[in-house]
């Protein structure tokens, strides 16, 4: 109900607000020579994503002239930008996850972009191209970073117990029962265990985990294009896919105590600290395991092979034009500076956060830039395997959803899968059809 009403005012609010269409090859709009554009990102204040965008604007206006001013928000970010809408003052750029293009598009707040404007577009990969469209057809981002998911595993442990990292999922299990029975850490307790699994429904945490698994044993939540679109998590590969899953849990015994009620923050506690041996998550949690557990102590290789392949979640930045700006010329400038490749590299330098965790435009190569063979790792992961969440109207609903049963499966062992996915079917035909995207 509270995103319904967001949603109302965005668009009452944005009624007679969009801007026009642009002439081809630019704008045609004369700009305030001292105009700045306003950006939004979605991150922290005060934390080391928040500085490494601002340095990455600031070198922006250093190349382009452009003047422009980073304001970094996370909590109640939707609901403040719903609030500028409703005062026809949106931001000039907001930098948000991929996943919100079909939300944000749908809410009538995004302006259409032509590629040709966008001169660095033609370098830029394929799947990140994709993933700016919205159910349309239509350009409303331009994917600036990209992540994919690969394994983080105790290499101390692997050696300690003498194994190799698992290549696929029956080596998954037989690793993550040593590192749950034998004591891998050699301390003499039943304390450790084979996976961490962010388990929660808080937004939909247990859905984006799983989603590396679905996807790998050839299932979906939803399928179809454009408009079209089925549920399918009652399918025999998601069936497939979310029994194993579950087994790791009720059966083995492999994922940490305590999985259903935790998100990624005590996740990631539980990797660092030597709870779990295993992590499926993304390049942006390396600066901090190399600090708080030591490069020394793990490797990463591409994440197990399930009965279909290997895929994993793939996710990033977007630069999304708002809708109403007065600064279109500066909009056009931001988002195509920020895929070029000077641009590309230098997000990718440093070691604390990045601006840009794996390159979009193809004629970077990350080696060029950051000396450390894990990120190929991630690279290749993505390059791949990685599996952008389908762009429908408003995806958050479907994840939360499929959180919901997952989370439940984990939590409660007695449930029947098939029957938990059947109805979670029937869920998502309800959530398609309102969306009215639900294949006739």
């Amino acid at each position: 109900m509270k995103a319904a009403a967001i949603l109302g005012v965005v668009t009452l609010a944005l009624a007679g607000c969009s801007s026009t269409a642009a002439p081809e090859g630019g704008s045609g709009v004369t700009q305030d020579e001292d105009a700045v554009l306003e950006i939004w990102t979605r991150t922290t204040p005060g934390s080391p994503s928040e500085a490494a965008t601002i340095r990455q604007v600031e070198a922006f206006t250093e190349a382009t002239g452009y003047k422009a001013e980073v304001t970094a928000i996370f909590d109640d970010f939707e609901i403040k930008l719903a609030q500028r809408a409703g005062q026809k003052d949106l931001p000039d750029i907001v930098l948000n996850d991929v996943s919100q293009l079909g939300t944000m598009q749908s809410q009538g707040i995004l302006r259409e972009i032509d590629l040709k404007d966008i001169k660095n577009s033609k370098d830029m990969t394929a799947q990140a191209l994709e993933a700016g469209k919205a159910v349309d057809g239509k350009t409303y981002g331009i994917p600036y970073s990209a992540q994919a998911n690969a394994l983080m595993i105790r290499s101390d442990w692997l050696q300690n117990l003498g194994l190799e990292a698992p290549t696929d999922w029956d080596e998954m299990l037989e690793v993550t029962t040593a590192f749950t029975e034998k004591d891998p850490d050699g301390n003499g307790q039943a304390d450790t265990y084979g996976l961490a699994v962010p388990g929660s429904t808080k937004r939909g945490y247990a859905s984006w985990y799983f989603s590396n698994f679905l996807w790998a044993a050839g299932g979906d939540f939803i399928t179809g294009s454009g408009d079209e679109w089925l549920p399918s998590m009652s399918s025999d590969e998601a069936i497939e896919a979310a029994t194993w899953f579950r087994d790791l849990q009720c059966k083995a015994g492999v994922v940490q105590p305590g999985a259903p009620s935790m998100d990624t923050p005590p996740t990631n506690e539980a990797f660092e600290s030597g709870v779990a041996g295993m992590y499926l998550t993304g390049p942006y949690m390396m600066p901090r395991f190399d600090k708080v557990l030591g490069a020394d102590k793990y490797t990463v290789v591409p994440a197990p092979k399930g009965p279909k392949d290997s895929s994993v979640l793939a996710e990033g930045g977007t630069v999304y034009l708002m809708a109403g700006s007065e600064n279109e010329k500066g909009q056009t400038a931001f988002a195509d500076w920020y895929v070029s490749p000077d641009a590309q590299k230098f997000g990718m330098e440093g070691t604390d956060a990045f601006a840009i965790q794996l390159p979009v435009n193809e004629k970077v190569d990350i080696a060029d830039v950051r000396d450390d063979p894990r990120w190929q790792t991630f690279a290749t992961a993505y390059q791949e395997s990685g599996h952008y969440a389908p762009t429908i109207p408003s995806w958050t609903p479907v994840r939360q959803m499929s959180a919901d049963t997952i989370n439940a499966l984990l939590a409660d062992c007695s449930l029947d899968v098939e029957e938990e996915l059947t109805k979670l079917d029937g869920k998502l035909t309800a959530e398609l059809l309102t969306q009215g995207i639900l294949k006739q």
